[in-house]
């Protein structure tokens, strides 16, 4: 299937996917040289849990996912070419190389999100900025396109910058929900969560699909989920991985799922 015509829903009509973020695994290995937990294995127990994608964010250096974990989780879901495959990173550092390696060795790559991160960050925290950002991604865009993948830019809610994230070409956004997450069970939460309802309305009405991530989980998921119309996509991994320390990784899948179809019989 054309990656641009995926849905990055699950089969069941009008349902969010679940990409689980790996990151998280990657720095507990990370700490020993002992090989575990397993990033791969992680993956397997991910989709044995129903996530419909799996995402990673690998940085410059190499502190949580490095550049051979890329590509034996590329191996991995060669067998499973229904689950998608999502690689988040800047651009202008890491991100390109990785997605050109991908495509000359012929693996799969459905969706290179774009994020603004500098190499010091300890992770995301804004999104692009149009029109300053614009010149610089647009070729970078393309080349995405000329690979076979689509690109999601990550942006913050901006209803207003959505007309020029589509004029771009990116095929969708990824809404950083940090300002969501931050609000939600407070006196200000409606207005924030209204913020987003209003930015993926506008998404919409331009052809942008949408996606969301940052410090979502089972707790304020499905109010999200219920206020903001179309996503096709959730990104979690920091919240998910916690979680999965008591639950189990497979049975906090399964529970995130139970999340996502209860928001979508509002």
């Amino acid at each position: 299937m054309n990656p641009f015509q995926t849905t990055g829903q699950t089969a069941e009509r009008g349902l969010t996917a679940l990409s689980v973020n790996l990151n998280k695994v990657a720095l507990l290995r990370n700490t020993r040289h002992l090989g575990i937990p397993s990033v791969t294995r992680a993956a397997e127990l991910a989709l044995q849990g129903g996530a419909q994608g799996i995402t990673v964010h690998p940085r410059p250096d190499e502190r949580h996912i490095r550049a051979g974990d890329v590509y034996e989780l590329a191996e991995l879901l060669q067998a499973t070419p229904h689950i998608e495959y999502n690689i988040e990173g800047n651009p202008f550092h890491n991100l390109m190389d990785f997605a050109r390696e991908l495509k000359r060795r012929g693996l799969p790559l459905h969706q290179c999100t774009f994020v603004p991160d500098s190499v010091e960050q300890s992770t995301s925290d804004h999104g692009w900025r149009f029109p300053e950002d614009a010149a610089r991604l647009a070729p970078l865009i393309a080349e995405v396109h000329a690979l076979g993948a689509r690109v999601s830019l990550f942006m913050d809610p901006q209803p207003q910058a959505m007309a020029a994230a589509r004029e771009l070409g990116a095929d969708r956004v990824e809404l950083y929900t940090e300002t969501f997450a931050s609000a939600h069970g407070t006196p200000g939460g409606a207005a924030v969560l209204a913020g987003f309802t209003a930015t993926a309305e506008a998404a919409l009405r331009v052809g942008l699909g949408v996606n969301a991530g940052h410090d979502l989980n089972r707790a304020n998921l499905g109010d999200f989920l219920r206020a903001v119309p179309g996503v096709q996509e959730v990104s979690i991994g920091h919240a998910l991985v916690a979680d999965a320390l008591e639950l189990g990784l497979v049975e906090t899948v399964r529970d995130y799922q139970r999340v996502i179809h209860t928001a979508a019989r509002r």
